[in-house]
């Protein structure tokens, strides 16, 4: 039971870290004309990625 319940909180864990990762890559693939383009603000997109995920 305690087993299966750390087994599940790592997984979960790994698949938001995983999906956070992707996220943060594909942030830092813009560039800043695209950030421009885009009216938006890189620190900011980042705040809210990790806000969204981790709560």
């Amino acid at each position: 039971m305690i087993f299966n319940d750390l087994v599940t909180r790592a997984r979960t864990s790994i698949a938001k870290r995983k999906h956070y990762n992707r996220l943060i890559a594909e942030i830092d693939s813009f560039s800043s004309r695209d950030l421009a383009d885009m009216r938006a603000d890189r620190s900011e997109m980042l705040y809210q990625i990790h806000k969204q995920i981790y709560g």
